[in-house]
């Protein structure tokens, strides 16, 4: 997906501000696409931002990235002798998709009108995670890796065809791990969960919702924004997430 974004290395001081901060409260050592990509429009990561940190900082979105987590139905997959580095880089997945899925969809459907409702338990965001490896570009990888990805990411049937999640190609640090996947996976199965996610997460938003900041006045941007986080919180995101805990499950059990 070509979508314009200010990476990590590239942001002003204000943006990289907000990258240390959502870093932090995410407990991950990597920003997510569709903040970089927030933050290439003008006013759009300021409007993201105010009303995600309070839900961040107080704990409230660990509580529903643990609730949804737990709710999500999860694929069957054999035990899993992973390679040292696999596991973190799951975690690394598994908590920022399920955050992002729990506050992104909170603030979507609260500009769509949706309510608040009494706020859930907060959890602790747990401590830092490595830093991941380097994210691989599909145009660098070699041809057998490069069509593992696509056809994983086909089985995703994504609105924009050439989306591909970013866990496969950080994946192919280890492509034993994409050949155990690729078997496994089948384009209903993973409609299925995804749609369970969806649902798990909308059922979660209006409790988050009430943990949310005030919106600031919608940006000249946003309604452009506002389709991409559609796609990114009803497809992208939810469609790795029960994958993602899969592959914790079955890396947890071939230790």
């Amino acid at each position: 997906m070509s979508l314009p974004e200010i990476r990590e290395a590239q942001a002003s001081p204000d943006v990289a501000a907000i990258y240390a901060a959502l870093r932090s409260g995410v407990g991950v050592a990597q920003v997510n696409l569709i903040w970089r990509h927030a933050a290439a429009l003008p006013e759009v990561l300021d409007w993201l931002w105010a009303q995600a940190a309070p839900a961040l900082a107080s704990g409230a979105a660990a509580g529903a990235r643990d609730r949804i987590a737990a709710r999500v139905a999860v694929p069957a997959l054999a035990p899993i002798a992973a390679p040292p580095g696999v596991a973190d880089l799951i975690e690394t997945y598994n908590r920022g998709n399920l955050t992002n899925l729990a506050v992104l969809t909170a603030i979507r459907l609260r500009a769509a009108g949706a309510a608040p409702a009494a706020p859930g338990a907060a959890a602790p965001v747990g401590a830092m995670l490595p830093v991941p490896p380097p994210l691989p570009k599909l145009a660098d990888l070699p041809p057998e890796a490069a069509t593992l990805v696509r056809g994983l990411a086909a089985k995703h049937r994504l609105s924009d065809a050439s989306v591909v999640p970013s866990l496969y190609l950080h994946l192919t640090h280890w492509p034993e791990m994409l050949a155990l996947l690729d078997p496994v996976l089948s384009p209903d199965g993973v409609a299925a969960g995804r749609d369970g996610a969806v649902a798990v997460a909308a059922a979660e938003a209006p409790g988050l919702i009430a943990a949310l900041g005030p919106a600031p006045a919608p940006p000249a941007a946003l309604d452009g924004f506002v389709a991409t986080l559609a796609l990114f919180t009803r497809e992208v995101i939810p469609g790795m997430v029960p994958i993602g805990l899969a592959l914790r499950r079955a890396v947890a059990m071939g230790r």
